[in-house]
């Protein structure tokens, strides 16, 4: 593995309960150069089932039940040096832009030890009713019938209450921004870029010719 973690590569944090727009933006961003969107679900289906750690995945996930932190975070590590190594992410000049990882603050931590994370970006969008009309119409735009049901959905929505919202609390507030989610994504990604801009790390790495 790639030590590419020795001197914690700066990240953005994407944080929002389901439908807040988590993915939209994050896809934007990671058309951007210099920002490499670093999307939970395109790690695990990535994975190589062949390899140790691919064979507990499947061990889990095949019995239904959840991946333990450790695992987790080391699947996202492994992947990200593999996108290292094949120079699709450069830690030296790119933002890591995390969406969907970490889930809870224990994630939170580990992922700590190996990233700086220079900002996050709290989509927030208190209306729930809103929420789950965006999840019902993605659900079916993309033919998940099932995801649409308003069980799955408040289970979605609660389990984000419950467990990953509470990473706001483990930040520090001068790096958290408030982001109004229910806003065009013109002006959710207006925002946002405005706030990287200021960032220390932005204008340093904007002197780095590549």
């Amino acid at each position: 593995m790639a030590n590419i973690f020795e001197n914690k590569p700066p990240a953005i944090l994407l944080l929002g309960a389901p439908g807040a727009g988590k993915g939209t933006l994050g896809k934007i961003l990671g058309m951007i150069p210099r920002f490499f969107h670093c999307e939970c679900g395109n790690v695990f289906r990535s994975l190589d089932t062949r390899t140790s750690l691919g064979k507990q995945f499947v061990e889990y996930s095949s019995r239904g039940e959840l991946v333990p932190d450790e695992l987790t975070v080391e699947l996202w590590k492994t992947q990200v040096a593999n996108w290292s190594d094949m120079h699709v992410y450069k830690s030296d000049v790119d933002y890591l832009v995390l969406d969907g990882i970490p889930r809870n603050v224990n994630q939170a931590k580990m992922l700590e030890k190996y990233l700086s994370i220079e900002q996050v970006f709290h989509l927030s969008c208190p209306d729930r009713t809103e929420l789950a009309r965006r999840l019902r119409k993605r659900a079916l735009k993309d033919n998940r019938i099932d995801d649409a049901s308003e069980v799955v959905i408040q289970k979605r929505i609660s389990t984000y209450e419950s467990e990953t919202k509470p990473i706001l609390e483990y930040f520090p507030d001068d790096i958290i921004c408030e982001i109004d989610a229910t806003k065009p994504p013109v002006q959710v990604l207006n925002r946002v870029t405005s706030v990287i801009l200021d960032l220390p790390t932005h204008k340093l790495r904007e002197t780095i010719v590549v």
